[in-house]
């Protein structure tokens, strides 16, 4: 009898490392390293290129508020990306997101709790993103609906999540959207769990948000190993 189920242990061990690889191949990459094929810019005309295998925003004036945005759009899944910013700026990652085909207007909650009403104009881009905030604030990791409804989860008392983002260096972040269902990690610490029915497909975005201080013009935000795994 032990005979019997240390074969069947053996042959479940086998078949686990032969899945192993194939659960390795569902995940794909979304940036080549080298160019930007896949990729096109929506809102304003910001400053996207590639070095040392690196997308690279880089901040200038009187410029708005720019996305480096894919051109497939994704429904369920689960990405991962590492990214680091330059002080002083602020950045994001677009999931599910569109553009308005329409002038509109939405109710919107600010950074600082103040609720009212904003009109956005045809050609918007408009969809839920995770906030990459190096400010004394913190919010790396919160769920913002740009170009809609503002802050739908900030981390005002998620201390622990708060402190997981570290300012100047890399840093891992963790998507996960499956249904109505959201859930947000940096470097390995949960910031968001929870759900919402406004949009349930979409294409990704890289955030380069509009500056109006000349001494941050250059400041950069940087992406690399940008991958992602269909639900």
């Amino acid at each position: 009898m032990r005979k019997i189920l240390f074969v069947s242990f053996l042959f479940m061990v086998f078949i686990a490392c032969q899945k192993a690889p194939q659960s390795e191949e569902e995940w794909k990459s979304l940036f080549d390293g080298e160019t930007l094929d896949g990729w096109t810019v929506r809102g304003g005309k910001g400053d996207f290129y590639v070095e040392d295998g690196m997308i690279i925003g880089n901040s200038t004036m009187n410029v708005d508020n720019s996305f480096l945005c894919t051109e497939q759009e994704f429904s369920d899944f689960i990405l991962q990306y590492d990214v680091k910013i330059d002080s002083g700026i602020n950045s994001g990652m677009q999931i599910r997101s569109h553009v308005w085909q329409h002038d509109t207007t939405t109710a919107y909650l600010s950074g600082s709790g103040e609720r009212g009403e904003r009109t956005w104009k045809a050609g918007r881009l408009w969809g839920y993103q995770i906030e990459i905030d190096p400010s004394d604030r913190a919010w790396s990791g919160g769920f913002y609906e740009e170009g809609h409804r503002g802050w739908l989860v900030t981390l005002a008392d998620k201390d622990s999540a708060r402190q997981a983002f570290k300012p100047n260096e890399w840093n891992s972040f963790k998507v996960k959207a499956k249904g109505n269902h959201f859930q947000t990690w940096v470097n390995g610490v949960k910031a968001v769990d929870t759900t919402d029915d406004m949009s349930d497909s979409g294409f990704l975005g890289l955030q380069l948000h509009s500056i109006n201080d000349e001494e941050l013009v250059g400041h950069k935000v940087y992406w690399k190993n940008i991958k992602i795994k269909e639900l």
